[in-house]
């Protein structure tokens, strides 16, 4: 692989202790290119050694690892298998030193802290999975859980699927109507809430909003609720039932479930630019081996790491950080909160606190860091730290070198990895070679992937293109829950066998992916594609800007034209500050990418990880219907940009 340009290079005991280092040993494979060319040469065979080396757990064994004879779009996994997820994130553990160990800290906003051992929450789950079997839910019956991180979210997500449900994680943060789509959609019989929780110093109630949801869902029979922090609630005898007296009646029917390997265990909605979330359908034996070789093999996840990454149970990286934690044997961190509540910094009061030596950030949230004039990196003994992962969005230049640099001191990886809902990873950064600033150093393995052109052939080096997979992986969704028609459309329908992702990326000289943001984002003037992070990197570099997002508008000269939507920094001018962006983007990229307009809000459209909105951005620009805004954390920020853009209406 090559070196040229490389920021970080791996010392030579790195790699022989990585994960990857041994797994490509134990194939007999000479480095990660091969590995690579090997998976999808002969997949059942790599499928067959990756089981094996990950010791992942059958009641029974399969005879074939998988089956494509109905084509790509419907691969078949674990032929003949029965398994359970929670046979191998807990089951297995029991009477190994793992059993004492601790597997889950939880902080709270306040200050609280609980930790369980890896038997303690085995108890835990049992008793939950006996109460749900009292209930009457069972095999194949949806659990939506809307839980803030607070432990019992954790002991739901491993109980659901031990007793053959299957567990539908919402953000915590919908409003009512998003909760009954999901629901009605799911076909749910319960829903496990809250009374209320803890967020930014306000209690945020949950069962409320569960209450008003089910107004219109006739299919839940059955509300489960925790106790966090009160907040008021109607009641149903016949319905609702309190947490603690759900597990209170002793361990029950505790048995692991045997079910067919590919049985679904998941349900993740995912949020598309149009129409209602896509239902995302994971099974027992796909998901879990998925993210074991993510996150175990190709990020380099080991049972001695402490992991805290920030994020809800609704998104992936929720149902990433538990299972993939229990599957390793490690330990997570669970913080409930933002990680700039109660104190700016307090997401490095925690990796202080607790010794995290495996840290997801974004870069927005790097960002944020950035722009804060109060921050001090050296506040902090952040010495645990091993690795820094991410995910959710390209990186700019300047604050990926800001968390090598500062947070980092040089020394720490910044493991890159992109995908989705739909299949976890598809490129990765991994520790056993150089990284480039921003990069991806490979394709995950079983993926294929690759860039294509707009004519569907592969793009040369330096060319940019689509993200595409010419394999379905093991851990790809079977398919979209109750909506056959539209998962062919909207990913298998662009290039025959071919899974179109709507990524924009490049690949360098060196392999090295790089990518540009959503396709859909995809800015194209003077007859250039670009993606919007290499012109948000250019606002950003400024160091007067604290968020932007790069837009294209309608224009009848150019075709498309661009609008530079930003929130200003702390303590920076305003009076010039249009004009000195604009400049600053013409002097990077030529007069043809001039901004027709840069408007300033006071920040943009976010997720609750942290990812900005530009297809909302966008269409509040153009005045549209932005679509689904239930995953945004600060829906106000909408109207902040259509104000800003009635400006530009006029202007034009």
């Amino acid at each position: 692989m090559g070196t040229h340009e490389a920021a970080w290079k791996p010392a030579p005991d790195v790699v022989a202790s990585a994960n990857l280092t041994r797994f490509i040993a134990a194939c007999g494979r000479r480095d990660y290119d091969d590995l690579l060319a090997w998976s999808v040469s002969e997949p059942e065979a790599f499928y067959r050694h990756l089981f094996a080396f990950l010791d992942y757990r059958f009641f029974e064994p399969f005879t074939r690892a998988m089956d494509d004879s109905q084509g790509r779009e419907h691969v078949r996994w674990c032929i003949g298998g029965r398994t359970n997820v929670v046979l191998n994130c807990l089951d297995r553990w029991a009477g190994t030193a793992t059993w004492s160990k601790t597997a889950l800290i939880w902080k709270g906003e306040t200050g609280e802290r609980l930790s369980l051992t890896y038997a303690e929450l085995a108890q835990q789950v049992d008793r939950l999975a006996a109460g749900l079997r009292r209930l009457g839910l069972g095999p194949g019956d949806v659990v939506a859980i809307y839980l803030p991180n607070i432990p019992e979210a954790v002991v739901a997500l491993l109980a659901v699927p031990k007793i053959g449900g299957i567990v539908l994680p919402l953000f915590s943060g919908f409003g009512a109507d998003a909760v009954r789509s999901r629901l009605n959609d799911a076909r749910a019989k319960a829903v496990i809430t809250v009374d209320g929780s803890l967020r930014r110093g306000r209690i945020v109630p949950g069962k409320e909003v569960v209450d008003e949801a089910l107004e219109d869902v006739p299919s839940v029979t059955t509300v489960i609720v925790c106790h966090r922090a009160t907040a008021p609630m109607a009641w149903q005898a016949s319905r609702d039932h309190h947490w603690r007296d759900v597990i209170a009646a002793g361990p029950g029917d505790t048995a692991t479930r045997a079910l067919a390997a590919d049985t679904p265990f998941l349900l993740v909605y995912t949020s598309g630019t149009t129409g209602k979330p896509k239902g995302v359908v994971h099974t027992h034996c796909g998901f879990p081996v998925k993210t074991l070789l993510d996150l175990g093999l190709c990020m380099d996840f080991k049972a001695e790491d402490r992991i805290l990454w920030m994020s809800d149970m609704g998104w992936l990286v929720g149902p990433i950080l538990v299972y993939g934690t229990t599957l390793t044997g490690a330990t997570m961190v669970l913080a409930e909160g933002t990680p700039d509540y109660p104190r700016s910094d307090r997401l490095w009061q925690l990796v202080a606190d607790e010794r995290v030596s495996y840290l997801g950030i974004a870069p927005t949230m790097v960002r944020g860091f950035m722009a804060d004039a109060g921050f001090d990196a050296r506040r902090y003994d952040l010495a645990s730290l091993r690795i820094f992962v991410s995910t959710g969005e390209a990186w700019t230049p300047e604050a990926w070198h800001w968390l090598f640099e500062t947070i980092g001191g040089k020394r720490l990886p910044i493991l890159n990895f992109s995908g989705g809902t739909e299949m976890g990873g598809i490129l990765t950064s991994v520790v056993i070679a150089p990284i480039k600033a921003c990069s991806f150093t490979r394709p995950v393995p079983g993926t294929d992937a690759a860039v294509f052109d707009e004519a569907g052939r592969e793009a040369a080096p330096g060319v940019v293109g689509e993200l595409v997979m010419r394999r379905a992986p093991i851990g790809l969704t079977q398919g979209l829950w109750h909506d056959e028609k539209r998962y062919i459309e909207t990913y298998w329908s662009t290039w025959p066998g071919v899974w179109h992702h709507g990524d924009f990326a490049v690949r360098d000289a060196d392999g090295y992916y790089f990518l540009l943001g959503r396709s859909d984002d995809t800015l194209k003037i003077a007859g250039k594609r670009t993606g919007p992070s290499e012109i948000e990197a250019l606002l950003l570099a400024t160091g007067r800007v604290a968020e932007a997002a790069a837009i294209g508008i309608p224009d009848p000269v150019k075709g498309t034209a661009l609008v530079c939507v930003c929130a200003p920094r702390a303590g920076s001018p305003a009076e010039d500050l249009p004009d000195a962006l604009s400049a600053a983007v013409t002097a990077g990229l030529g007069t043809p990418f001039r901004p027709k307009a840069v408007l300033l809000v006071p920040e943009l459209p976010k997720t609750r990880n942290m990812k900005i909105m530009r297809r909302v951005v966008r269409a509040a620009v153009l005045g549209q219907d932005p679509g689904d805004l239930s995953s945004l954390v600060n829906p106000e920020a909408v109207e902040a940009v259509r104000t800003a853009a009635r400006t530009l209406a006029a202007a034009i």
